[in-house]
């Protein structure tokens, strides 16, 4: 358990600064490199509407739309522009003490050390076991990752509701359970006052330029979020895009395409312990993380053969010799694979 203190550039690392035009990327986890035709042509039914300002009742379906499919009533609804922009909001909450589980997503943290909120780091060791979690009885909110980025780990969901105490909020980053058949462990359907769920559409439909997500929550909580935010938070091309991911049909293409990822990871996983590398068997995202000797030459030497890989020093609880894989089909995997076997 650390209380966080550190450099604050760490947690802002992404690894779209990893990836870089040219690279084959393994480093963000993007699934594609621009939204399948379908959603093309719902945002581009949007453009002869851009001289107008995003309608109300635009947003209103949207809501409706999120609350259907996870079966919550649409003020328990908070559209976001991107799942980050409900990190970034954090703060308005006022915690008196923030426990982070670590290996995790730095944006929460980011956000509440910046407003000066005292942060818990509760690291967890490999096999990364949330029961293991030593949080405080005195944090306030607790922020985890399921599955989580960057270890690839999906905690079951009695794990992660044990952590709720009266008086705490338990916040859920849940950005990439879309990329789960049947979204497994999500606690997206909880109507519970001290759950907040944040949910990214960016990921399996390939719309991280147009920053598009969702909180589900109760609307006393969803209303502190909200306050003192920008009239018009979301363009009209968000609102259609996340009515457009939330629909039935979009929601069975989601399903499929979380099938085929999990096949091309257990593939990937495959070719990856073939030429010596060990693998978690409970890896579960749409992502692996790995160990190597000296991660950063290898990062440095895959660079040097236009692969682009997610360094992982930047996650607290991770080192230097951690790297993050995307999952990607097999024609890649082969050229990471070989460069690997050749580096190492």
């Amino acid at each position: 358990m650390s209380n966080g203190a550190g450099d604050l550039a760490g947690l802002r690392h992404h690894g779209d600064v990893d990836a870089e035009p040219g690279l084959l990327d393994f480093a963000v986890n993007v699934q594609g490199s621009g939204p399948p035709d379908w959603l093309r042509e719902r945002l581009a039914t949007q453009l002869p509407t851009l001289g107008s300002y995003p309608s109300a009742s635009a947003e209103r379906r949207a809501r409706e739309t999120v609350a259907r499919r996870h079966g919550r009533d649409p003020a328990e609804v908070l559209l976001l522009s991107g799942g980050a922009e409900g990190f970034a909001m954090l703060p308005r909450l006022r915690p008196r003490e923030a426990a982070l589980i670590h290996p995790s997503f730095t944006e929460p943290e980011l956000a509440l050390r910046e407003a000066a909120v005292p942060v818990t780091q509760v690291i967890l060791r490999a096999p990364y076991a949330l029961r293991d979690a030593r949080v405080p009885e005195s944090a306030d909110m607790v922020v985890l990752g399921n599955p989580t980025n960057p270890t690839s780990v999906l905690h079951p969901r009695d794990d992660v509701l044990a952590l709720g105490r009266p008086g705490r909020l338990l916040v859920v980053d849940e950005a990439f359970a879309d990329a789960l058949p049947n979204e497994t462990e999500s606690v997206a359907d909880q109507p519970d006052p001290n759950i907040l769920v944040l949910r990214s559409l960016t990921k399996t439909w390939a719309l991280a330029g147009l920053r598009c997500g969702y909180a589900l929550g109760s609307p006393d909580i969803l209303a502190q979020l909200a306050y003192g935010r920008a009239h018009w938070p979301l363009g009209s091309l968000q609102l259609e895009a996340i009515t457009a991911c939330c629909e039935p049909y979009a929601v069975e293409q989601a399903r499929i395409k979380a099938v085929s990822i999990g096949s091309d990871r257990d593939a990937m996983c495959r070719e990856l312990r073939r030429i010596g590398m060990e693998i978690d068997d409970a890896a579960a995202g749409p992502f692996l993380l790995i160990e190597v000797p000296d991660g950063e030459q290898v990062r440095r030497l895959l660079r040097a053969r236009s692969i682009a890989v997610r360094r992982c020093d930047t996650f607290p609880g991770l080192g230097p010799n951690h790297i993050r894989l995307a999952v990607r089909p097999a024609e890649q995997v082969s050229i990471l694979t070989d460069a690997l076997k050749e580096i190492l």
